[in-house]
């Protein structure tokens, strides 16, 4: 298990700003960018490079500055405060405000910050001529920022789950691919589903150790909502209908059979959903099965990409 972070071993200011983002997590972003990308490939056109870059960057920043936003809104409202159960770095946030690295206006000003940047270079792909970034955009902000803040806080209210589906699924990659042909595309919604799916697991087991202390701040997502032995079901039946979405597409000639490469992180999926229905109300218990959660959506996201890529 990881050392949560302290003062006296982050010394570097830089350092200290680039893990409060947590930046194994912005992987998902990486990578949900490359679905957009092949997409792009897929419909016969070839990937600008400076386009992608700069797509990229804004992705990325966006899923940091939301990062550290949360870690701003849960140390308001007490979650991580009152978090005894939360297994790091998976969950309870970074720990950078209870541990005293960063007070939590220094973490509001910084996630703005990094959101604002990530804005400025929205509006300047949308102004060269691609101005459906403007709605995606604005749905992404809107998003990003009502998963925590009230008076929305729609993590809150059970909408958690279909926030991260949406942005990590349909945003971020249809956004990659109409920033390089200035075109929406079914196709590429439809490659980003099975991946929603899975990264939307990623959520949702991270919910099982910090149940009780989100329960005691209000935080009524569907672990709360559902208790450890109803919703450990949920988990299940949202990784079957990721694969099986990747099988309808290649049933159905919408996947080339080299994507069916994609369904082999299933192992992970369902060796995270054993350990789950056995370990549900024991959160300790499930920190393999969240790693095994991370592996299985990154797995799939980037086995698809080469497929239809390479």
């Amino acid at each position: 298990m990881a050392t949560e972070p302290t003062p006296q071993n982050l010394g570097n200011p830089v350092l200290r700003h680039l893990l409060a983002t947590r930046p194994p997590f912005l992987l998902v972003s990486v990578v949900a960018c490359g679905i957009g990308w092949s997409g792009t490939h897929v419909s016969g056109n070839s990937v600008d490079m400076v386009l992608a870059l700069l797509t990229l960057i804004a992705a990325v920043l966006v899923h940091a500055g939301v990062n550290v936003l949360n870690d701003y809104y849960d140390a308001v409202n007490g979650t991580d405060e009152n978090n005894t159960q939360r297994i790091y770095p998976f969950t309870g946030g970074s720990r950078f405000i209870q541990n005293g690295i960063f007070s939590p206006q220094h973490c509001l000003k910084f996630g703005l910050a990094l959101i604002a940047v990530a804005v400025l270079i929205g509006m300047g792909l949308a102004v060269q001529g691609r101005p459906g970034l403007w709605l995606i955009g604005a749905v992404g902000l809107l998003l990003g920022w009502a998963y925590s803040a009230p008076p929305l806080s729609l993590n809150s209210r059970g909408l958690g789950e279909i926030s991260v589906a949406l942005g990590f699924g349909a945003l971020i990659p249809v956004g990659a691919d109409y920033v390089q042909r200035g075109v929406f595309d079914w196709q590429t919604l439809m490659l980003g589903v099975p991946y929603a799916l899975l990264v939307t697991n990623i959520l949702f087991i991270a919910q099982f150790p910090d149940r009780e202390a989100d329960a005691g701040a209000g935080k009524n997502h569907w672990v709360v909502r559902l208790g450890p032995r109803a919703a450990r079901w949920v988990y299940v039946v949202l990784a079957l209908a990721a694969y099986e979405g990747v099988m309808a597409m290649l049933l159905t000639s919408r996947l080339p059979f080299a994507a069916s490469w994609s369904l082999l992180p299933g192992v992970f999926s369902f060796a995270a959903a054993s350990i789950l229905v056995r370990h549900a109300e024991s959160p300790q218990r499930l920190a393999p099965a969240i790693v095994l959660t991370i592996l299985a959506a990154l797995g799939h996201g980037v086995a698809l990409i080469l497929s239809l890529t390479v």
